[in-house]
């Protein structure tokens, strides 16, 4: 891809391990509410996602984005996560597909889908559970900041059907840039690490698809989220596994 991918909340966690693993690939224009701390390697935007002003500057001329902006607290009250992540991503999907870009990426998370547990845990989270969630299920949030994040996704189906955009919705699981803890089995379950979590976001920015709601977690042993949409749609080849640092 010649043009800037735009990658809003680029100072978060998970924008960390995408510039970590795929910063060198790609013609970045950064977007976050908080100046760097440090000089950045690539052009730097300081905006809020809710300045639709703002966000439409830095749309111009970009040929992607990977939208990661917003508050990212599970405990996050209604009045923030509604300005922020849905009012906010409402906003850069928008400036996205009036400025014709190509493909958007959408942070989503597990906690779309939280309230499945429910009744299931711990069991849910062993390797002889037969459980498995392939994206085609409806949300079931298990906080306010899940209704969020299933809005987003919702947004981001009217978006494809309506302006044409190409949409992937990536529902992320637990991303440590370490391995989490041998007793933490719902973390072993979603384990994402920070080289398979930047190898899936350069998937999405390279692969061709439509309307798309994948799991972002590496290939372990124990899991409850299927990731063979990932692998066959967008070419996603995960390198690790929590059971092999149980």
């Amino acid at each position: 891809m010649d043009d800037p991918v735009l990658l809003t909340g680029a100072a978060g966690r998970v924008g960390r391990a995408i510039l970590g693993g795929i910063g060198e690939r790609y013609a970045w224009r950064l977007l976050d509410h908080n100046p760097p701390t440090e000089e950045p390697d690539h052009e730097y935007v300081v905006a809020d996602i809710t300045d639709g002003d703002a966000v439409r500057e830095a749309m111009a001329g970009v040929g992607a984005v990977v939208h990661l902006a917003g508050d990212p607290r599970p405990e996050a009250p209604w009045d923030s996560v509604l300005a922020n992540n849905i009012d906010g991503t409402h906003t850069v999907m928008q400036a996205a597909a009036d400025a014709g870009v190509e493909k958007f990426v959408f942070a989503s998370s597990n906690h779309a889908v939280g309230a499945y547990e429910f009744g299931r845990d711990p069991h849910i989270y062993r390797t002889e559970s037969e459980f498995v969630l392939d994206g085609t299920e409806l949300p079931r949030p298990k906080n306010v900041y899940g209704v969020s994040k299933a809005a987003g996704e919702t947004l981001g189906r009217y978006f494809h059907d309506v302006y044409d955009l190409s949409v992937v919705c990536v529902r992320i699981g637990n991303l440590t840039k370490g391995h989490p803890p041998i007793d933490y089995e719902r973390g072993q379950a979603m384990w994402l690490s920070y080289r398979d979590c930047a190898h899936l976001f350069d998937c999405c920015l390279t692969a061709d698809y439509g309307y798309e709601i994948v799991y972002g977690i590496s290939d372990n042993d124990r899991k409850y989220y299927s990731i063979e949409r990932a692998r066959e749609v967008l070419g996603y080849d995960p390198q690790d596994n929590s059971a092999e640092h149980d």
